[in-house]
């Protein structure tokens, strides 16, 4: 479907995903101004009243740069919320993505209806993640603009099916935006989620291992050295299954291949985080496409390298037509 403004200016139709502790402003300004949508979990900003701070932040550095470049404006930018009910948060913090009038949304672990309306009450949208079909519905039904359909082999918490069946279920009966998710960390992937029916690609590992994240200089070295077979799917940390690297399981003298059940009733998103998290917060979080990483760059040259290897995948689709 045509893109809504200001989604319509991208430079490659690409959401930079939100990151647990790596998505900041430096990281989200750098998305923005390179031409794709960059995102943060509102829950990274601690103390909540720094979400207020950062949103300034965004949106004063964001306007200077539109100002300066009118031939190339930033990209929007988005904020994810955890709708957990344990997020005692949430509701603040839409208050807030409300004064600033925060463009897009990202709904995680549950849809309400009272988000997606307080979202719509100052003309953003939501894009809410789902792991099948039926989630899917529900988020829809209850009145997300938007899916992000998470297939397996994303990073975070993913889900298990293939991104083919996941997105032609979807795209049976659904006609607006979707943004998919699952191992995208090359330009021809990029064309191929919008070959699916997608509208963006959704991509997360990949900032990971750039100078502008927030994470610590060995998750990113973590990130280039790693493969596909490097990545573990486990409950274990947070009690919702997701991916996790395989190097960092290791120094946290666990073995990688004999990881016992996550408890999701212990999974708490409240003023103070996830409690659990907190114990594992050396176990990093990652997708299978870390394979396409190859060493630590600029947001700037990560998204130069993506539109030439999807301008790349175009013309040889084309040859081959």
């Amino acid at each position: 479907m045509p893109l809504p403004a200001p989604f319509d200016r991208l430079r490659l139709p690409v959401i930079g995903s939100p990151l647990f502790i790596v998505s900041g402003p430096e990281l989200v300004i750098a998305q923005c101004k390179a031409g794709i949508v960059g995102s943060f979990p509102a829950l990274n900003a601690r103390p909540s009243g720094m979400l207020d701070e950062w949103l300034h932040q965004i949106t004063e550095e964001l306007a200077a740069h539109n100002r300066d470049n009118p031939d190339r404006p930033a990209a929007p930018y988005a904020v994810n919320q955890i709708v957990h009910r344990s997020n005692n948060r949430l509701e603040e913090d839409i208050e807030v993505c409300g004064k600033w009038q925060v463009p897009m949304m990202i709904t995680s672990l549950g849809a309400r209806e009272e988000v997606f309306e307080a979202a719509h009450s100052w003309g953003g949208i939501v894009l809410h993640d789902v792991i099948n079909d039926k989630f899917a519905h529900k988020a829809i039904e209850k009145g997300a603009d938007g899916l992000i359909p998470v297939a397996a082999g994303a990073g975070g918490h993913a889900g298990v099916q293939s991104p083919f069946a996941l997105m032609q279920e979807i795209r049976s009966w659904f006609d607006g935006l979707v943004a998919l998710s699952g191992s995208i960390s090359h330009g021809r992937s990029i064309l191929a989620a919008q070959a699916m029916g997608a509208d963006f690609a959704y991509i997360g590992s990949p900032w990971i291992a750039t100078k502008e994240a927030n994470a610590d200089q060995a998750y990113k070295e973590e990130i280039v050295k790693s493969k596909a077979a490097d990545i573990v799917y486990s409950s274990l940390f947070t009690g919702v299954a997701g991916n996790y690297l395989r190097g960092s399981i290791v120094r946290a003298g666990l073995d990688p291949d004999n990881l016992p059940e996550g408890d999701v009733s212990k999974m708490n998103f409240g003023s103070g985080g996830n409690s659990e998290a907190k114990a594992w917060k050396d176990i990093w979080g990652s997708g299978q496409g870390v394979g396409m990483v190859d060493n630590i760059d600029s947001v700037a040259d990560r998204v130069d390298r993506l539109e030439r290897e999807y301008i790349a995948a175009k013309e040889e689709l084309l040859a081959k037509i």
